[in-house]
């Protein structure tokens, strides 16, 4: 098993149109203001950022993102990763009854230095503190979408 490897789905039914989510989604610089955890996003050119990101443990981790897929036939918002973490992610939105269920799935593996030395002992943490990150940034896209 590869400790640095990792996989995470998160699922937020959120009640209001997938449009609506698509639009708010797909303004990354914009995640800082209502996601805690995303510290910063800056924008390289109209299709890169860095990102920082920081959740409860004290830990930041940057990474580049590259878009690789945005299509807002399909709900989906793809980007590649590269830095502490590597990898892609993928927002994924659709109708669930009278609101949206927005599906994000991550695969990457760990490349910042002290996170893979504390790979073994550490993996049920790092995964509580992503866990941790995705429902704050559930509730904040929540609070966001109702003040828009």
């Amino acid at each position: 098993m590869d400790w640095n490897h990792y996989r995470f789905r998160s699922l937020w039914s959120l009640p209001v149109p997938p449009a609506t989510v698509y639009g708010v989604l797909e303004q990354a610089e914009d995640y800082p203001r209502w996601w805690p955890q995303v510290r910063s996003v800056t924008r390289l050119d109209d299709t890169t950022g860095v990102l920082t990101i920081r959740s409860v443990l004290p830990y930041d981790m940057t990474f580049t993102a590259h878009r690789i897929r945005r299509d807002a036939d399909a709900g989906v918002l793809e980007i590649a990763m590269s830095g502490d973490i590597e990898g892609w992610a993928r927002w994924t939105v659709t109708a669930e009854g009278a609101g949206t269920l927005a599906r994000y799935d991550q695969e990457v593996h760990v490349r910042k230095p002290l996170l893979r030395r504390f790979a073994v002992p550490g993996r049920p943490v790092f995964r509580a503190n992503h866990r941790l990150m995705m429902s704050s940034g559930r509730r904040g896209l929540l609070r966001h979408l109702r003040a828009v």
